[in-house]
């Protein structure tokens, strides 16, 4: 019994599909050769907009002159009316005294008119009281080459005088441990030569250096 019902659930199924495939099938056919063209759009009426009131009259005389002349094409054998001599009477709303004011008009606007193929720029206008420019720094001027350094101190130190019978007056100078007694002229140390001796102070020559250096008296 299960497999009967299942057998009749099964063709139940394929008949559905088969039904659905004609379906298709007829459809397909009957949009690529059977099908209808497309209706024509509406046709829209024109709009007519009314003459002003001011050239009503004008507007009169011409659909009067168009219906005479239409009846007088009618006739046979008769010329058609001719309906304008001007470009006024063929459009009663023209106005050419607008148009020739129109043309005469001059662009007077301070950016560039896009009507005109040359452009002259507008005067450039400096402003008033404008504070002049700063001036320039001036270069400083290079730094002297350095000069030839300073002679070494004298390595004497001067701690008083004495004056002998005679009267010859001698210094007493101290370098480290040593101590001198010179008189003007004499050399110490090998290398310091006495120019002359003052009470608070002496004047002593480096010979190796070639400089002359004034030493005050300290008290020790």
């Amino acid at each position: 019994m299960k497999a009967g019902a299942e057998n009749r659930k099964k063709t139940i199924a394929a008949g559905a599909l088969v039904a659905v495939a004609l379906c298709c099938i007829f459809y397909a056919y009957n949009a690529l050769f059977g099908g209808t063209s497309a209706a024509p759009p509406p046709t829209v009426a024109p709009i007519t907009r009314p003459a002003p009131a001011t050239n009503a009259a004008p507007a009169q005389t011409a659909a009067t002159t168009a219906a005479n002349a239409g009846r007088s094409a009618s006739i046979a054998g008769v010329d058609a009316a001719k309906l304008a001599h001007t470009s006024a009477s063929l459009d009663p709303t023209l106005d050419e005294t607008a148009m020739h004011r129109a043309e005469s008009l001059v662009y007077s606007g301070i950016g560039r008119n896009i009507f005109s193929l040359t452009y002259t720029p507008p005067p450039v206008t400096l402003p008033k009281n404008v504070p002049p420019p700063r001036p320039r720094p001036v270069p400083l001027p290079p730094a002297p080459p350095p000069g030839p350094p300073p002679p070494p101190p004298i390595n004497l130190k001067f701690f008083g005088t004495a004056r002998r019978s005679n009267g010859l007056v001698q210094a007493f100078l101290l370098q480290g441990d040593n101590v001198y007694l010179a008189s003007a002229g004499e050399i110490v140390a090998h290398k310091y030569k006495i120019v002359s001796i003052n009470l608070n102070s002496i004047q002593v020559e480096d010979l190796q250096n070639n400089n002359t250096q004034t030493l005050p008296l300290q008290m020790q």
